[in-house]
């Protein structure tokens, strides 16, 4: 049985996001955990909330935590926030702030 946890609207680019997610699939749970601690990048931050997430709500089902695996770890892209930034002889340059929604799943091994 699967125990999911997501973040939706997340204001970080799925491309950037994606790096991580792709790194804690298949891992043990401590693994993962200690792996997007001393990873440099922002991404890992949002990342490791869903995961500690998806984790209480394994234990909340009284699920194994020490047997608990990264089985699904994917980021979908969100909306994108339109913005424009003034540039010389009055022209605009668009600004594309992107989000993304995050999903970590956990089952047990």
């Amino acid at each position: 049985m699967a125990y999911n946890a997501s973040h939706r609207f997340a204001r970080i680019a799925p491309r950037k996001a994606r790096l991580i997610a792709d790194m804690i699939r298949g891992q043990p749970v401590d693994v993962a955990l200690t792996s997007l601690q001393f990873s440099k990048r922002r991404g890992a931050w949002f990342i490791a909330s869903v995961l500690k997430s998806a984790i209480a709500n394994a234990q909340d089902r009284n699920a194994d935590v020490n047997r608990l695996v990264v089985s699904e770890s994917r980021v979908d892209e969100g909306p994108t926030i339109k913005r424009f930034q003034p540039k010389d002889r009055g022209r605009s340059a668009p600004i594309m702030k992107r989000t993304c929604h995050i999903h970590v799943g956990v089952d047990v091994r």
